[in-house]
């Protein structure tokens, strides 16, 4: 089935290369934007497509890994981005790691060949009209251009959408101690939401001579100009950096808080606070805790809060220029906006983080555009999958709080009736429980593609 209707595709790195394809691929004409070479980019080198910035940019391969599972779910839907890394993959023991210069090249050859797709390298400096029928993707990331950023400001009504960003680590909250740890909030107000980790003062100490010196991450030279830290998300390094006492009495202050375990109210000397990331309170953000430590660094240093030993990372605390709309208020999980149908969005743009979660949206967000434009209803994914249980977090978590996410066992919903602490285990079940719903689920695609 062929249409009239155009599906403009904005931007062509990973998520943009996979929507056009999958849109051109369901019988949609396609207009794909790239402003490169027209308008360099600070951050890219080369005039192709879907440019990795290293090797093994894919992450794990096992599905028994979060990142691992994603693959395996975009493989057997078609990916296009897959197809390809599967193709030009190098040796790189666990990970899926590319030989990036065939890999770009190659997209970039199927994208131009592709006899539905009209790929036209100047710069988008507002959304397309939608008026008429079209449809558009905006799969712009991190880097979207200034112009085209006023733009979405005035569509999404957001105030702010490039900034220099600082997140927090965000941890499994089962491998928390809660020996250690306990529930409570600030004076008792409200319900007990917060997971408080205590720290005596020799505890206290030593995290704070280990954070005062780890080391950072080096910030990019086209970021460094906005590496302006505002008082109200301070790097908790630099925080400590001011003082042995600044973050006792910010983000660690041990004032207000009970453990009611116990019959006396201990009077503790710090404690760090987690504030409930998901709707199940699976993930918990580490509040104040937004860094750039170099991950390794982090693990280290952040592992030693009393009842974080053992914590379990899904997301490492960032700082880096980004661009990013807020998906909770704005979009629906089938990577639409409430605001206009017409109108999808993929890629770090939504708030997935990584380039194998932008590819994913890529791929959703292109498969509903070609099925709009040839008058089929859009989709949206079963929960158990990586897929869509990222789609799903992007836009229902909390707009007060909402940080980019990457793909994470943390986000899929938990086994029915079933309590398997062993991790390897349930996350085997997890890949298992997805295959057999994407199954399901690609049965009503039309043609049906799904590999098995």
């Amino acid at each position: 089935m062929t249409s009239d209707r155009t599906v403009h595709v904005i931007g062509a790195g990973l998520a943009g290369t996979e929507a056009a394809w999958q849109a051109a691929q369901a019988g949609a004409n396609v207009v794909l934007y790239e402003m490169r070479p027209v308008k360099q980019s600070p951050a890219h080198h080369s005039e192709d497509v879907a440019e990795l910035v290293c090797s093994n940019s894919f992450g794990a391969k096992a599905a028994d890994r979060a990142a691992g599972l994603l693959h395996e779910e975009m493989r057997r839907l078609g990916s296009i981005v897959i197809g390809k890394a599967d193709e030009h993959e190098v040796p790189a023991g666990g990970a899926l790691a590319v030989d990036r210069e065939f890999f770009s090249r190659d997209l970039t050859t199927a994208l131009e060949q592709h006899p539905n797709i009209d790929f036209r390298r100047e710069e988008v400096t507002a959304i397309p009209d939608t008026s008429n029928g079209d449809l558009v993707v905006l799969t712009t990331g991190p880097l979207t251009s200034e112009a085209l950023t006023d733009d979405l400001q005035r569509f999404t009504g957001m105030a702010y959408m490039s900034f220099f960003d600082a997140a927090s680590p965000i941890v499994v909250g089962d491998s928390i101690d809660f020996d250690v740890a306990f529930r409570a909030s600030r004076y008792d107000k409200g319900d007990a939401d917060y997971i408080n980790c205590p720290m005596d003062k020799e505890q206290y100490l030593r995290f704070y001579t280990e954070l005062c010196a780890a080391e950072q991450a080096e910030v990019k030279d086209f970021e460094r100009e906005e590496a302006k830290f505002f008082e109200a998300c301070l790097p908790i390094e630099e925080m400590a950096q001011r003082g042995e006492d600044t973050m006792r009495y910010g983000p660690l202050k041990p004032v207000g808080l009970t453990d009611r375990r116990g019959e006396d109210d201990r009077k503790f000397y710090a404690v760090v606070q987690l504030r409930q990331e998901d709707k199940a309170g699976q993930l918990w953000n580490m509040v104040g805790f937004q860094t750039n430590l170099r991950w390794g660094e982090q693990k280290r240093v952040f592992q030693l809060i009393p009842g974080l030993e053992n914590a379990e990372f899904v997301r490492m605390g960032v700082m880096h220029r980004n661009t990013f709309i807020n998906s909770p208020q704005l979009m629906q999980p089938t990577l639409q906006f409430k605001a206009n149908g017409s109108i999808l969005a993929a890629g770090q743009l939504t708030g997935t983080e990584g380039y194998t979660a932008a590819a994913a949206g890529g791929l959703l967000a292109g498969l509903n555009a070609g099925r709009l434009a040839t008058g089929l209803e859009p989709l949206t994914m079963p929960t158990t999958t990586m897929m869509g249980a990222l789609f799903d977090f992007i836009t229902s978590a909390s707009p007060k709080h909402f940080q980019p996410m990457p793909p994470n066992f943390g986000i899929i919903p938990v086994l029915e009736g079933k309590k398997i602490r062993n991790k390897r285990e349930r996350y085997g079940l997890y890949r298992d429980r997805s295959f057999t719903d994407l199954a399901q689920w690609a049965t009503q695609l039309r043609p049906a593609v799904l590999v098995s």
